[in-house]
């Protein structure tokens, strides 16, 4: 089960999608993740646990831009994993 959040518009984005995230982080999801893209860069933060856990640890709802997307998981499948791949540290 997860919940998927977008946002565009004016303002930071990323407050927003953690916002809307709380509101569907009801039934004890275990990994949360937002990503922003602003002057062409791709900023992604994610990780295994609670969204508050994981927003207090990497600061989701202060990445920067007007565009994010954001999303919370239940593992019904799998066990909850932060590992992730990128070249550049989740920034672009």
């Amino acid at each position: 089960m997860c919940g998927i959040v977008g946002f565009v518009g004016s303002g930071e984005a990323a407050p927003r999608v953690v916002s809307v995230l709380e509101k569907l982080e009801y039934r004890g999801y275990d990994s949360a993740g937002v990503a922003t893209v602003t002057n062409g860069r791709l900023w992604v933060r994610k990780d295994a646990g609670k969204l508050a856990e994981v927003n207090k640890k990497h600061g989701l709802d202060k990445l920067p831009g007007n565009v994010a997307i954001g999303h919370v998981r239940w593992a019904t499948h799998g066990s909850p994993t932060a590992e992730w791949e990128t070249s550049n540290g989740g920034q672009g």
